[in-house]
C-alpha cells in the first residue's frame, strides 16, 4: 500500500478546517491536480465564506449517460496548525493525523478503486461523477443545491464517508439533524433591592429546558440535547437574557416536523417573560429505503465474490448523504475506510481493511453499469 499511503499523507498534509476558504481551496487544487488526467475537473464557487466545491467527472458527459454520483468533502472540523501535535503517522497497523478517517481517506479509497478498475479491465458506469464539497462539516450551507441537482441526474449515490466501527460497517440509515436557538427576555432588576420588580430571564429558560428535555425518545430514535446554554450579567442582577442552542436528532421525517410544531409552540411559565425560537431540521433523515437496501445488496454481492462479509448499520451523524436519500435516489453511505476517532485525538484508519474496501468500491461500481 505504499502509494495509497503516500496519497492520503500528501491530502492530510494540507490542513482544510471548513471554516479557512483558502486553506479547502488548496486542498481542492491538489486534489484537483491529483485527478488531472484521469477525469474533467471542474471548481464551483462555494461564495464568499466557503471554499470550492470540486466536481470531478469520470467517463462520459452526454446527456443520456448513466450517471453515478459520488460524495466526498474535503473539509476538516480540525483547526489550522492542529498537524504541529497531531501528525500524519503510522503506527500499530494504522494511519494516524487530522482529517485522515473523516475523510480524506474515503477520497482515496474511490480514486484507487477506479485506478484498479481501470486497469484491470473492470466494467464501470457510463458516467461518475465524483462531487467534493468544501462546508460539508457545518452542515453543507453553499453545497446543499450542487448536491441535490447532481442527485436528480444521478441513478445512485455513494457516500465515502467512514464505514461504522473498525469493522467499516456500511450505512443504510442516519439520522436528521438539525438546531433551534431558543431566546428568553425578561426584565432586570437589582437582586437585592428590588428583586421582586425583576423577571428573571434564567430562571425562565431552565423551566423551558426542562419541559425540552423530555422531548428526547429513545425507543423512536429522538434525541433533544440542550447543549449551550448562557445568559445574565451579574450574580446580583436579575437576568433580563438568556438563551440556549439545542441539538435534536431524529429517524423519521415525521418526528422532526413534530418537534418543529412542539418548539412554535413553547410559550414562557412567567407571562413577564417572553420568548423566541428559531431553527429547524438541517438534514433531513436518510431513512431506510428499498433503494438504499438494493445498494446494500449489490455491495454484498460485489464483497462476496472476494471472499468479503459485510453489515450494515444506522448512526446518529449526519452527511451529505441524507439530501440525496430525502430526493428519493438510491444511497449508500459508509464507503470510505474503517477505523475510529472521527473529530477526536484518535483518528485513525485501519491500514489492513483498505485493499478490501478498495476492491469493494471497484466491484460495486461494476454492478451499477
Amino acid at each position: 500500500m505504499p502509494q495509497f499511503k503516500r496519497q492520503l499523507e500528501a491530502m492530510v498534509k494540507v490542513e482544510s478546517p471548513s471554516d479557512d476558504k483558502a486553506a479547502v481551496d488548496r486542498f481542492g487544487t491538489l486534489l484537483a491536480d491529483t485527478v488531472s488526467g484521469e477525469a474533467e475537473v471542474k471548481l464551483v464557487s462555494g461564495g464568499n465564506k466557503w471554499g470550492k466545491h470540486l466536481l470531478c467527472r469520470f467517463g462520459s458527459k452526454k446527456r443520456n449517460a448513466r450517471q453515478v454520483l459520488v460524495l466526498a468533502h474535503g473539509d476538516t472540523v480540525w483547526p489550522m496548525g492542529t498537524l504541529r501535535g497531531m501528525p500524519f503517522r503510522e503506527a500499530e497497523g494504522r494511519l494516524w493525523g487530522p482529517g485522515v478517517l473523516d475523510m480524506k481517506g474515503g477520497i482515496c479509497v474511490f480514486l484507487f478503486a477506479m485506478r484498479a478498475a481501470r486497469e484491470l479491465g473492470l466494467p464501470l458506469p457510463d458516467s461518475i461523477l465524483l462531487q467534493v464539497n468544501s462546508d460539508e462539516e457545518v452542515g453543507s450551507p453553499s453545497s446543499r443545491p450542487l448536491t441535490e441537482e447532481n442527485a436528480t441526474k444521478s441513478e445512485a449515490v455513494l457516500v465515502m464517508e467512514p464505514g461504522t466501527g473498525l469493522e467499516g460497517k456500511l450505512k443504510t440509515e442516519r439520522k436528521g439533524v438539525g438546531g433551534f436557538l431558543v431566546t428568553v427576555k425578561g426584565k432586570a432588576s437589582h437582586a437585592g433591592v428590588d428583586f421582586e420588580r425583576g423577571a428573571s430571564a434564567v430562571v425562565e429558560l431552565a423551566r423551558q429546558i426542562e419541559r425540552i428535555g423530555g422531548w428526547t425518545d429513545l425507543e423512536r430514535g429522538v434525541t433533544v440535547n440542550p447543549g449551550v446554554i448562557g445568559g445574565g450579567t451579574k450574580s446580583n442582577v436579575v437576568a433580563a437574557e438568556a438563551w440556549a442552542e439545542v441539538d435534536f436528532r431524529v429517524r423519521k421525517l415525521s418526528d422532526a416536523r413534530r418537534l418543529e410544531r412542539r418548539f412554535a409552540g413553547l410559550r414562557a411559565v412567567d407571562s413577564r417573560c417572553s420568548g423566541e425560537v428559531s431553527g429547524g431540521l438541517n438534514r433531513p433523515p436518510m431513512e431506510r429505503s428499498a433503494g438504499g437496501r438494493k445498494l446494500f445488496g449489490m455491495a454484498i454481492a460485489a464483497g462476496a465474490v472476494l471472499g468479503l462479509g459485510g453489515e450494515e448499520s444506522a448512526t446518529g451523524g449526519g452527511s451529505d448523504g441524507n439530501f440525496t436519500a430525502a430526493l428519493g435516489v438510491p444511497t449508500l453511505d459508509g464507503l470510505g475506510c474503517a477505523g475510529e476517532g472521527a473529530h477526536a485525538q484518535n483518528e485513525s484508519i485501519v491500514l489492513d481493511l483498505v485493499p478490501a474496501r478498495i476492491a469493494l468500491v471497484a466491484g460495486l461500481l461494476g454492478r451499477l453499469c
